[in-house]
Parts: C-alpha cells; structure tokens; sequence
C-alpha cells in the first residue's frame, strides 16, 4: 500500500471508468470483502451460477451466507436472468453475476429482473477486464464489481492480486476499512468483519506497466477466436463467443458432444486443452454439509459435459494458431 499502490488504484479506476479502486490480495478476497461490504451474512441469500469454477461460491460460504444456483443461457454460458428471476425470495440480499470466460453476461437483462427489488449486484470481472457492454466497462454495471490479477489473468501480476471498483463514496470507504482490519485510522478499527488483505508494492508495479497494454492484448484475442470459430464451420465443433467488446477471449471455449474424444486427439498433435470447469459448485464434496438451494439448471449440467478450452493467449505465434486450426478441422 504504497506509491505503486497507490498510483494502480488511481489508473486502473481511471481506465475502468469510475471512482474509486480499491486494491486487495487476490481476487476471492475480493469477492468476500465486496460481500461484508453490503452487510451480506448469515440468514442472507446470494445468487449465483453454479458453472464458474466455485470462486463465488467460496466467497458466499465464507461470509455465512447461503449459496443460490442459477442457469445459464446456451448462447453465452453467463447468468439466465429468467433463471436468475425465478430464484429471487424474500432473503435474496446480492446477486453475484460472473462475466465468464472473458464475456460480459446480460447486464440489462439481469438489471430488469433485479428492478424494485432491494438486491445488491456485484460484478465478478475476474476474466472480463476490459470488458465493454454498452458503453461501460465490466465492473462499473452493479454495486460493485471485482478482479483477479492472478498471472493468467488478461491483466495478470507477477503473483496473486485482486481489487474492488465502485461509484459509490460510502462503499468505497468501507471497503478500504474491511481490507485493512477495519480500521477508520491506524489502529482504530471500527468496521466489523475487517481483515488483512493488502496489494504488495511489486504487484501493483507489475500491473501498472501492463494496464496500457491489456486494450491490445485483448484485441489479439479476440483474433485467435475468430481464426479458431472460422477453422471449426462445419464440424461438430462450436466456438461459444463471438469477437465484440463485451469479450475479451480470457478463454477460448468450445462445445463438442465427444468431449473427452475430441481432446484426446488434439492432444495427440500435440495440442493442450483444458476444462473450465469440470464440475458445478452443487457437486463439490466441500457443499455436502452445508446448505444452498438452487432452481432448475438444465443447460449448466448438459454444458459440463461439453466444454473444453483451446490455446487462447497473445503471445501464440502465427504459425501456432494455422497449426491449431488444421488440428480442429482434422479431429472435430
């Protein structure tokens, strides 16, 4: 918390389009933080998607709250907001919406569903930085919204980071306090639920050289996805996102109904992928005890067994990328 710090908070506020950044440790704390912020706690409702990785879910649980699931839509994998309108009750305190893989959810959409209704709604940007839907970038839509700076991030730091942007004075200032005790000043704490969680001076160095850096980067992967969506036309394979401003490719997913065959081929020429994610926050052994609730989540389980990641990142080369869209019209 000192001159990089400092200067990171100002800039990356500045590059987001709002008032105030508040910069944490990594980006669950930032999601937790964001939480007690809005007096989120025991007897409280949250709202979420069961099919991003169970980061959220941590920070609900962390915090006392009970976890809610909700769908996602087929076409973009975030947030339903008719999934996310069926699952409001009386005890619905925040909606947590994930701007997953890279791709801002249906910010409008959810905002409707939420309207009249006394519900806090943070932003989880922690693969979304850049983001831009209508005009606002990811973060700047609900109360709150939060980031990773994990160093596979689209803005990544040299080890883990994370920070909290807002408009909102007051939440601002009791999110600075929560990240430091709760302290008002130096040694008077007098927010509850205050804790460490502090943005060393290397990492935020790191970012700042980086942040006038991430426009363009993003915009590399945006072209790796399109070269990839057009290699696939005609295969059973699908690319989810198309390239817009409210994607910024952190992952490149895609659909195959053999899976598991699919990427045993690619991996035979030599092409790693991945899962992003394996199994619903509903599954995990960690929820067994604990309660949560959630409404139908039809397109979240058939998505699961489908999914996969292509290589996606800036630095691929060209010949990389014609060799991974041989490979996906070859093994599809």
């Amino acid at each position: 918390m000192g001159p990089e710090h400092d200067s990171f908070e100002r800039e990356f506020a500045q590059y987001c389009g709002c008032k105030h950044a508040v910069a944490v440790a990594n980006g669950t704390d930032a999601l937790e933080i964001g939480l007690r912020c809005l007096d989120c706690g025991p007897g409280d409702e949250v709202i979420t998607v069961a099919n991003a990785g169970g980061y959220a879910t941590t920070a609900i649980v962390q915090v006392g709250a009970m976890p809610v699931f909700v769908d996602v839509d087929m076409v973009s994998l975030t947030m339903s907001p008719e999934s996310l309108a069926r699952a409001l009750s009386e005890k619905t305190r925040v909606v947590v919406v994930t701007h997953l893989f890279g791709q801002m959810a249906d910010m409008a959409g959810i905002r409707s569903a939420l309207r009249g209704r006394p519900v806090f709604l943070i932003e989880d940007c922690a693969q979304a930085h850049g983001a831009i839907m209508d005009g606002h970038r990811a973060g700047t839509l609900g109360d709150i919204g939060t980031f990773s700076f994990y160093p596979t991030k689209n803005l990544g730091a040299l080890g883990d980071g994370g920070a909290m942007v807002t408009d909102d004075d007051e939440l601002a200032e009791r999110l600075r306090s929560l990240r430091q005790y709760g302290w008002a000043q130096r040694y008077d704490a007098q927010t509850p639920g205050g804790r460490n969680s502090r943005m060393d001076e290397m990492q935020a160095a790191i970012l700042r050289v980086k942040l006038p850096l991430l426009d363009q980067w993003n915009e590399i992967r945006r072209g790796i996805v399109s070269k990839y969506m057009k290699a696939c036309q005609g295969t059973p394979l699908r690319v989810v996102h198309a390239a817009s401003p409210a994607y910024v490719g952190h992952l490149c997913v895609a659909l195959h109904s053999e899976r598991d065959q699919f990427r045993e081929r690619l991996k035979n020429r030599g092409i790693g992928t991945a899962v992003h994610y394996p199994r619903l926050d509903h599954t995990q052994t960690a929820l067994k005890d604990r309660p949560w609730r959630s409404v139908e989540l039809d397109t979240s389980k058939t998505v699961v067994t489908r999914i996969l990641s292509l290589p996606c990142f800036p630095e691929l080369t060209q010949e990389e990328i014609a060799y991974v869209c041989e490979s996906l019209k070859v093994c599809a």
